[in-house]
């Protein structure tokens, strides 16, 4: 095989690799934190551990979310503990 030959599969493989491992896990993190950046109080949000809760305070990294009707259990996480979220003003239109 010519070194032009060895050249192209090379870009052919570097390429593959790109598109098939970085780009989607890049996409992926950009979605992530999009979602962080759009969380706002009083937004139902699902944890990475499985608990659905709302955001009744937050900080720069850290926000602190009630579970359930019991207005006791309040824990403070990181923001990246968010898994997915439901805003706020959404809810109620999906109720009626």
């Amino acid at each position: 095989m010519s070194t032009i030959g060895w050249v192209v599969y090379l870009v052919a493989i570097v390429a593959m690799f790109y598109f098939i491992g970085i780009r989607p896990s890049q996409k992926e993190r950009q979605k992530q934190q999009e979602l962080l950046a759009s969380v706002a109080v009083g937004d139902t949000v699902l944890t990475t551990s499985g608990f659905y809760g709302v955001i009744i305070d937050m900080t720069d990294d850290t926000v602190i979310v009630e579970f359930g009707n019991n207005k006791n259990c309040r824990i403070p996480m990181q923001k990246t503990a968010i898994a997915q979220l439901e805003k706020a003003n959404n809810s109620a239109s999906h109720e009626s």
